[in-house]
């Protein structure tokens, strides 16, 4: 009899513990791993990450410019602007709700930047990245009712600015910061100082097929809303084909056509009263508190 129930209970321990190490390995977030190479545009040593713009991974995503992380300090030390590399992109898988989280590892520079009087460095090499104090050249662009404007006529306010494109079909690119500024256009609503002092402004990198009119639907769209009065404090804009490389370039925005669809990366700044730049965020990381800090921050300034 004892003999009979230290074998059930022995049975039932074991029962317990193949369950546990069951539910243990469905709760730990899965890893994957596949090989990847690209060139380094940006370094962002405050947040030990760099923009990329990586190469096709066949069977997981276009070629694109994207954000990542760089796991160990020492691979992330090496890098420079300009660089190609190799590396291991890691996806740690969530749930159905949340977005995988990814990063690079085993970094390896396969090449290095070209020295910065060298021409054949490319844009990577030559791209300026906007710091606070710079001033902002007057680009040109035309809004989504067919106007002129330039980014002069807004002094004296503080401009919001991030660049899309209308027919981006990544989530976490044109989508999330189009839905980042609708966000920060209904708090600025809500703060009758702030809304009169700050203007937002949609910048499309697309001009052969953003015209004034996809823009005004794409805006209503975002805006959830078909009262023309949007514009007003929110505008959509999109510069002449000639004009495009040297805002991109001043923006530290890169952007590639191909197959139907352009891979780029994310650019988004305040810009103060005074024309100047009051901060800029590479990625899609920051938040709409971010931007109206910065806001309040510079119309302090100004007094």
């Amino acid at each position: 009899m004892l003999d009979a129930t230290v074998s059930k209970l022995s049975w039932l321990l074991t029962l317990l513990c193949v369950l546990s190490l069951s539910c243990s390995k469905h709760s730990t977030p899965s890893l994957k791993r596949y090989p990847f190479t690209g060139r380094v545009v940006l370094i962002d040593k405050a947040n030990q990450s760099a923009i990329i713009d990586g190469d096709a991974i066949p069977g997981f995503m276009d070629a694109m410019a994207m954000d990542y992380k760089i796991k160990v300090a020492a691979d992330f030390s090496q890098l420079a602007a300009g660089d190609s590399i190799s590396a291991e992109v890691v996806v740690q898988g969530k749930d159905q709700d949340s977005t995988p989280d990814y990063w690079l590892e085993n970094v390896k520079v396969t090449g290095r930047a070209k020295p910065a009087g060298d021409k054949a460095g490319g844009p990577s090499a030559e791209m300026h990245v906007p710091s606070p104090g710079d001033d902002v050249p007057d680009f040109q662009f035309t809004n989504q009712a067919g106007k002129h404007v330039s980014l002069k006529q807004y002094r004296g306010q503080v401009l919001f600015i991030t660049f899309i494109y209308t027919r981006c079909p990544f989530p976490d690119f044109c989508p999330r910061v189009g839905a980042q500024f609708a966000q920060l256009n209904q708090q600025l609503a809500g703060d009758a100082a702030l809304a009169r002092k700050t203007h937002l402004l949609c910048i499309s990198f697309d001009p052969e097929h953003d015209t004034p009119k996809v823009l005004r639907d794409y805006g209503f769209s975002l805006a959830h809303s078909r009262q023309s009065a949007l514009f007003d404090r929110w505008e959509f804009v999109v510069p002449r084909t000639a004009d495009l490389p040297q805002i991109a370039s001043y923006f530290a925005l890169t952007y590639k056509a191909e197959n139907g669809s352009i891979t780029h990366s994310l650019s988004t700044a305040v810009i103060g009263p005074d024309g100047k730049i009051v901060s800029w965020y590479h990625g899609g990381e920051w938040q709409v508190a971010d931007l109206v800090k910065d806001a309040a921050g510079a119309l302090r300034v100004q007094g």
